[in-house]
């Protein structure tokens, strides 16, 4: 009976590193350049920003808008409000009138 041997290859023990090389590179690229990774972490924080102050000039006028219907409601009624803002949605005036309005 004849064996043959083989002779192992010195290229062997270089496996496991290499598959353990390549999966720390690719883990390590997503880490950074992935959805939840560091450079989208800048994006994130840019819009998050952007949105802080959108909600700051909305929650502005909200306090305005709210301010306006609490003049509105029953036991508070100012006239001077309720004819402004008939006047204004309708954009009619008297004849004799001069009528000056302003923002807040």
């Amino acid at each position: 009976m004849w064996t043959r041997q083989y002779r192992k290859s010195p290229l062997r023990h270089l496996i496991i590193p290499t598959l353990a090389l390549a999966g720390l590179g690719y883990f390590g690229f997503h880490a950074i350049n992935g959805s939840l990774g560091l450079t989208s972490k800048q994006a994130y924080e840019a819009e998050l920003a952007a949105l802080r102050a959108e909600l700051a000039v909305l929650v502005a006028e909200r306090e305005g808008l709210e301010w306006r219907t609490a003049a509105l409601r029953d036991g508070s009624l100012q006239r001077e409000m309720i004819d402004e803002q008939a006047r204004k949605q309708l954009g009619m005036v008297r004849g004799n009138e001069v009528i000056v309005l302003h923002d807040r």
